[in-house]
């Protein structure tokens, strides 16, 4: 009899201890979502220059503005007539944005249509420059809040500088 009574035990199914598994998901799933890191990615539409470096008789009635960061200077101007504004750095390496904004929006009161805008880009620019320069295109801050002056951007590559450096 003592046999039966042991393989009957030996038999039985054991029972599955979880809570030492479910205490550590307490205090595992709270700690994981308090240091969890979410992040908000704020995306800007950009277009890039076609094959063909053209412009069609359309866009050449308006005004095709063209903004070049460099290092030392900001230099805005037309794509036909030329440069119509310098922004030279100050001592830190930063750019008068209040200054550079002004400008654009009095640019935009003589052009009121043109949306475009192209950014051209010296190598070794920090993408924070072009991150400040793109939202300085964008929009300008007025007393009433914001206006929009320049929402289609492209970018490309900055041609050599007048002295032969580029």
């Amino acid at each position: 009899m003592r046999l039966l009574k042991r393989r009957r035990r030996v038999n039985e199914p054991g029972e599955l201890d979880i809570t030492a598994f479910m205490n550590l998901m307490v205090v595992l799933v709270p700690f994981l979502l308090i240091t969890a890191v979410f992040s908000r990615l704020a995306v800007h539409e950009l277009t890039l220059p076609g094959p063909s470096a053209e412009t069609t008789e359309a866009a050449e009635q308006g005004l095709n503005l063209e903004v070049v960061v460099r290092a030392d200077a900001l230099e805005i101007g037309d794509r036909r007539t030329g440069l119509l504004q310098r922004f030279a750095a100050d001592e830190a390496g930063s750019f008068d944005y209040a200054a550079v904004s002004d400008f654009l929006a009095q640019v935009k009161l003589r052009h009121p249509e043109t949306r475009d805008a192209t950014i051209l880009l010296e190598p070794e620019i920090e993408y924070q420059r072009l991150v400040d320069v793109m939202d300085t295109l964008r929009v300008a801050r007025v007393e009433e809040g914001t206006a929009e002056l320049f929402p289609d951007i492209s970018i490309g590559d900055a041609p050599a500088a007048k002295g032969g450096k580029r």
